[in-house]
């Protein structure tokens, strides 16, 4: 059975688990999120690509009003909780100044593993960015926790949220990482060879 939720459509795509900051200043987000306040209900992020809704989103709840503005406008903080797929929307929705609609709750089969190849092609990426490469191995979604850090697109996100399975996740996420590699590791060499050129070099002669 379809549940009715409002909807906040952000270019972005939000993952279960993950705390997204939200600045709320348009008058029919600040209604929907003052509501959820209030009755401690939760909203739905759709993500918005293309001018267009492709259906797909993830539930959310707000852990803390973290400022109210003298004009109305909403500093806050949510969780995302569950991935859901769009029945029918209504925009607005009835009586409210902001979109609504039934939504279907994506199954989700956890793995309480991190497939062979995944963490170190992933500590590999990191290296050559020279960024930390700090992971919690132990959650049941691990996907979701590495996502928005190794240069998926908004498009490659939204495709990764629409899988119901973790195992899928992260042969996704190792298909991306196996692409990306050799273009960044040559990028870095690149990069490189920029940084050397006009410094002395000890060349060996070529004996010919």
């Amino acid at each position: 059975m379809a549940d009715f939720l409002p909807l906040f459509p952000l270019n972005l795509v939000a993952y279960p688990g993950e705390g997204l900051n939200l600045h709320v200043f348009e008058p029919r987000y600040r209604q929907l999120v003052g509501e959820c306040i209030d009755a401690g209900s939760t909203f739905g992020i759709p993500a918005f690509i293309d001018n267009k809704i492709p259906g797909y989103g993830t539930e959310m709840r707000v852990t803390e009003l973290a400022k109210r503005h003298d004009d109305g406008r909403l500093d806050v903080r949510t969780e995302g909780l569950r991935v859901f797929r769009i029945v029918t929307f209504q925009n607005p929705a009835p009586g409210k100044l902001y979109a609504g609609g039934k939504v279907s709750w994506q199954p989700d089969e956890p793995y309480d593993a991190i497939m062979p190849g995944l963490l170190e092609r992933l500590r590999k990426l990191h290296r050559l960015l020279h960024v930390p490469s700090l992971f919690e191995a132990d959650t049941d979604c691990f996907s979701y926790t590495v996502a928005h850090k190794i240069g998926l697109s908004v498009e490659e996100e939204y495709e990764l949220l629409t899988l119901p399975r973790e195992t899928e996740r992260q042969a996704f996420l190792i298909r991306h990482l196996e692409r990306i590699l050799p273009v960044v590791a040559e990028l870095e060499r690149t990069k490189e060879r920029i940084r050397m050129n006009g410094h002395f070099k000890n060349l060996d002669p070529i004996d010919f």
